[in-house]
């Protein structure tokens, strides 16, 4: 069991033996029992969950840095504030979508994405830089369909910003059984949409001998949420390029044009 973290340091390592080094630059290291064991809140069990598989279409976009910074420009000049990439890219896609899908606007939509952990344990982690298990803490914000659809991007990008400080919060209340909610329980619907971001977790480092890779594609078939992978974009392009699978055919036109309205 590993996050994408984890992933990409195992396959660096592979890399690294297959280019002849002796043992990997950085140690893989177990040490699950690092880690305390949470206490499971006592929450009453739920339904079981109804999977509805959707015929979710695929696209690729890349979004430039030039529309990256303009966006970030114009959060810190509205808020004073920073903002990363993440931010940004999650705030246009989740708001074209909702736009694109047309759900009620009184109707909850859900974003979703994975938080690294690392960082609230690094007293109990080792101190090398080896660990590979999974270190993730799923947070999520709920919003009505009209909200975030109506909102503009520095509004969303607000949002994404403050779901992101409850992190040390949250997880702190998960170790410890006090979380009202179980933060793994997530709607299996059209109105959920979960994003993850490859650019800095270590695949774009990966060398078998010839090289790091000049273009990376993940395997994505998810059809019960719909989903959004920031990568890099073939060189020598600048930005992000967005490979998503998030909306049924239907819908697909008019998200196209949400996206091309943003890049």
């Amino acid at each position: 069991m590993s996050d994408g973290l984890g992933a990409a340091q195992f396959v660096n390592a592979v890399a690294e033996m297959g280019r002849g080094l002796p043992t990997p630059t950085v140690e893989p290291i177990w040490c699950r029992d690092a880690i305390p064991k949470f206490k499971p809140a006592k929450l009453p069990p739920g339904p079981p969950p109804m999977l509805t598989a959707f015929d979710f279409e695929y696209s690729i976009s890349d979004i430039s840095s030039d529309t990256i910074n303009e966006i970030k420009n114009l959060f810190t000049s509205e808020t004073g504030q920073r903002c990363s990439t993440f931010d940004v890219i999650t705030a246009m896609v989740w708001r074209a979508r909702t736009r694109a899908i047309g759900l009620e606007p009184h109707h909850d939509v859900n974003l979703g994405f994975a938080a690294d952990t690392r960082h609230l344990l690094r007293h109990l982690l080792p101190k090398e830089k080896g660990y590979y298990g999974n270190c993730v803490y799923p947070m999520s914000i709920t919003a009505s369909s009209g909200k975030i659809a109506g909102s503009s991007l520095v509004e969303i990008v607000g949002l994404v910003r403050e779901a992101k400080k409850m992190l040390p919060t949250k997880f702190a209340k998960w170790m410890a059984g006090e979380n009202e909610e179980d933060p793994y329980k997530v709607p299996f619907d059209y109105g959920t949409f979960i994003v993850a971001d490859w650019n800095r977790v270590g695949f774009y480092e990966v060398d078998y001998g010839w090289g790091e890779p000049a273009h990376l594609v993940p395997f994505n078939d998810s059809r019960f949420i719909g989903s959004c992978i920031v990568l890099r974009p073939p060189k020598p392009k600048q930005g992000v390029r967005l490979m998503m699978l998030c909306v049924v055919k239907e819908h697909s036109s008019a998200f196209n044009d949400e996206i091309m309205n943003l890049a």
